[in-house]
């Protein structure tokens, strides 16, 4: 029998509003990849996503990823798991105006339609509060424009961690190449 689930990516009560931190890229900054390698933003790996976070105004970013014919599932359609990533990694994004480390805690993606082969997404994420450590955010992924039909949305919940679990739980990381952020639970 498969549990069900024990909580939700829809906050169950009023949140903490999220505020940008005052040293986070201005709006229209490109933001980094955080590691060269991921398969979500990294410049380095060979058949990853690529996708380009920008910071956008308040505590939003977006993200722009173009499907290739490695990310298919179906023929000359994107893996939904493909999608996910690009929906969790815009998410992700967020961090960056936050300054606080974060990992995913739970991601809930509505699939609206099918996305081609070749076919560009356009992902919008919006921090909307803390509750404790725990941000809630939203995003949409669009075809054919910022302005395009909604192809996706999604729902998540990211948890603060202190930036030593990622040394302490990845295999090629170190101190020195820890973004140094502020960590204001």
């Amino acid at each position: 029998m498969i549990e069900p689930p024990t909580r939700t990516a829809t906050p169950q009560r009023e949140l903490e509003p999220a505020e940008r931190h005052p040293e986070a890229p201005v709006p229209g900054t490109v933001l980094p990849s955080h590691y060269e390698n991921c398969v979500a933003c990294g410049p380095a790996h060979p058949t990853g996503l690529r996708l380009v976070t920008t910071a956008g105004p308040g505590v939003s970013v977006t993200a722009e990823f173009t499907v290739t014919k490695e990310h298919q599932g179906a023929p000359g359609l994107a893996h939904g798991g493909v999608l996910a990533t690009a929906m969790d990694e815009t998410l992700g994004g967020l961090s960056w105006l936050l300054r606080r480390p974060m990992v995913t805690g739970r991601l809930e993606t509505d699939y609206i339609r099918p996305v081609p082969v070749g076919a560009t997404l356009y992902l919008r994420a919006l921090c909307l509060g803390f509750d404790g450590r725990r941000m809630y955010a939203n995003a949409t992924a669009r075809l054919g424009g910022p302005d395009g039909s909604i192809a996706l949305r999604a729902n998540a919940v990211f948890v603060v961690v202190p930036p030593k679990h990622f040394v302490e739980h990845g295999t090629d990381m170190t101190a020195e190449n820890v973004h140094d952020y502020e960590v204001n639970p």
